[in-house]
């Protein structure tokens, strides 16, 4: 009777407001899944629901917090996500400045200068600046948030006196060309060598002449590199490699500039393969940290070996020589601890200028990497062929690359959320539009949750029953009352044989018992 009093309208309601709400649901769980990278359902579900309903196995506590305390301590000691400063990054004047003024695009990001700042204030300031009038006021000069404080500071500071890191400063950031810049670094040069011999000889006598010999060494190896830096940009490479050789045998121990990769790029554009070979035989050591430079430049020496006269089909056909499974080899452990760079060198996705700052193994620094190194690729023949026949195949031999990897240790899981913070990902044109600048990659990709499909699904399937019931009301109608008479019928036959069975005075039975 209940069936029968049911108006074709009411089934047109039910499904309307159960679509509605099956699409709130929906937009919300993937709202929050673009945010957080994970279904609000199944974290509620696994966070909430699991310890109630017993999903949590407490036969041994002890062994298992002990042992998911001793893995959680090594995954943050392995995988946690350090910024390091990008060894080739650019002018900001002479080349970000003007790509801004061409294109109207910002391409550093607050976050990525912001470090810059703190890299600044770490390696050209020290507690005894403000002895000195000229390095008092860079001192607040490297604080300054907007650039034309800072450029004016950096003019002030050099009225009073000759100061390296003012002249720095104003080649970074005011220079428009690299000759000008070179020229500002060489008179930096002059003031900071003055400077670093000065505090040399009085380095021993306290904690703070100690200090300020740092900050005046600290100085003096970046101007060099800078200076080596404007050398190779301006195409004296031979020069380059010279000044950044003199500069590691006389530094050997100020790894943090990781000079050898700017070495490493200006032997490949001197095709001095011999010389690439002995750099990387001293530095890509087990217990050096790695790099995508690193890596990828000892997968394109291997390639080249073999590059030349590599070809998918007959290696099918006879197999794989040992020249050839050792160029393979090296191109997997590359593709391994960046996955990001070989879309870059095969030229599948964009590039960017690089930020001033690199996440090792994030998209940034496969970024960094391509953007110098994709010429010497394409000057190996053969060499992205054989990139691009077999690098897909490194991704079969780590299927699940957050848990266990197979030449380093598991890749990061935090590497998108830096990235998308050094990476310029959007830009915003007029009030309500933006535009994409950079689409982050992300690996591994993301499936969607199980629980994102399903509302989908639901959504759709009762936003067609709504349509279809409200154009043909009596026909949904009979179909609606034919499937409810079937999905009952079960219950119907069980409560007939329960009838059936049991005495019809069941309940006076069960008082007297």
């Amino acid at each position: 009777m209940f069936l029968n009093t049911l108006t074709p309208k009411f089934y047109v309601a039910l499904t309307g407001t159960s679509s509605l709400i099956s699409g709130l649901i929906l937009i919300f769980e993937w709202w929050y899944f673009r945010k957080y990278g994970t279904s609000f359902i199944e974290q509620v579900s696994v966070s909430h629901l699991r310890p109630l309903l017993g999903g949590v196995d407490n036969s041994s506590p002890t062994n298992s917090n002990s042992s998911n305390g001793d893995a959680d301590s090594n995954r943050q000691s392995v995988s946690e996500c350090k910024v390091w400063r990008n060894p080739l990054n650019l002018f900001r004047g002479a080349e970000y400045n003007r790509y801004t003024w061409v294109t109207g695009r910002e391409p550093l990001t607050y976050y990525d200068m912001n470090l810059s700042a703190q890299d600044h204030q770490t390696f050209f300031t020290c507690d005894s600046d403000h002895l000195r009038p000229a390095d008092a006021i860079m001192q607040k000069a490297w604080r300054e948030r907007n650039p034309q404080a800072r450029i004016s500071a950096a003019h002030e500071s050099l009225e009073l006196e000759d100061c390296a890191t003012a002249s720095i400063l104003l080649a970074e950031e005011e220079a428009t060309t690299i000759v000008e810049a070179e020229k500002l670094f060489k008179q930096a040069l002059k003031t900071g060598e003055g400077c670093y011999r000065r505090s040399q000889q009085l380095q021993h006598h306290g904690a703070q002449y100690e200090a300020q010999h740092r900050r005046d060494t600290n100085v003096l190896v970046y101007i060099k590199r800078r200076l080596a830096m404007c050398s190779r940009k301006l195409g004296r490479t031979r020069e380059a490699v010279k000044m950044l050789r003199d500069l590691m045998k006389e530094f050997p121990l100020l790894s943090m500039f990781n000079i050898h990769e700017n070495l490493l790029e200006s032997l490949l554009e001197l095709q001095n393969y011999a010389d690439v070979q002995a750099v990387l035989a001293k530095y890509d050591d087990i217990s050096l940290p790695k790099s995508a430079t690193i890596c990828y430049t000892a997968a394109l020496l291997k390639a080249r070996a073999v590059s030349d006269k590599f070809s998918p089909e007959a290696a099918s056909r006879r197999g794989l020589s040992t020249a050839e499974m050792n160029a393979v080899e090296a191109i997997h452990r590359a593709v391994e601890f960046n996955p990001h760079v070989p879309k870059y060198l095969l030229e599948m996705k964009s590039l960017i200028l690089p930020p001033e700052h690199i996440l090792k193994r994030g998209d940034s620094e496969a970024i960094a990497y391509a953007f110098f190194h994709l010429q010497h690729w394409k000057r190996v023949e053969g060499a992205l062929n054989l990139l691009h026949c077999t690098w897909e195949g490194t991704f079969r031999m780590i299927p699940y690359p957050l848990e266990k990897g197979h030449l380093f240790y598991p890749y990061p899981i935090c590497t998108e959320t830096a990235d998308r913070e050094l990476l310029p990902s959007k830009r915003r044109s007029g009030f309500n539009c933006v535009c994409v600048f950079h689409e982050v990659s992300v690996y591994p990709k993301k499936e969607l949750p199980f629980f994102i499909l399903f509302t989908a699904g639901l959504c759709s399937f009762t936003a067609m029953l709504a349509l279809l019931t409200h154009q043909f009301p009596e026909l949904m109608g009979v179909f609606a009352k034919a499937f409810l008479s079937t999905l009952f019928a079960p219950l119907n036959f069980i409560m007939e044989k329960v009838e059936s069975i049991l005495p019809s005075s069941l309940w006076h039975q069960l008082t007297r018992i």
